[in-house]
């Protein structure tokens, strides 16, 4: 399972994106502000989202949040990196928040969030539990 993760606004304080899973179109996404860290840009703690790039995905439990979330793992220069609920770049410290609304483009936020991210969690976690590697592509 490859999930694309096309980021299509870059805002000064936020990212916005779309995420699809083997092409089809899956959620809306929202991050910290994308410093293009993959060039050599600087990561400002709690404030930058990932670099582009190709990552592992699997489900873990997450300490800060004592339930198990989609985790991304082995992003350079990150730890903790998690696919979860909120509603704007407010409610992530790097991590990739989804929605499953986005009526008002470039304005960092996303709704039914909570919808899209249990969505997407049992697509994850069936696949897991298939045995297939699941990947996320940020572009």
């Amino acid at each position: 399972m490859v999930l694309q993760l096309n980021r299509t606004y870059l805002g000064d304080t936020f990212t916005e994106g779309e995420l699809s899973i083997d092409g089809v179109f899956e959620c809306f996404t929202v991050e910290d502000t994308d410093r293009h860290l993959e060039d050599g840009g600087v990561k400002v703690q709690n404030q930058t989202a990932i670099p582009r790039g190709e990552y592992p995905v699997t489900i873990s439990m997450s300490n800060r949040f004592k339930r198990f979330l989609i985790a991304v793992e082995n992003v350079p220069g990150f730890s903790g990196i998690r696919i979860h609920s909120g509603n704007s770049s407010k409610d992530t410290e790097g991590c990739i928040i989804v929605g499953a609304i986005n009526k008002r483009d470039n304005d960092d936020w996303v709704g039914q969030s909570r919808i899209a991210y249990k969505k997407l969690h049992k697509k994850v976690k069936t696949a897991l539990s298939n045995g297939e590697k699941i990947t996320l592509v940020v572009s």
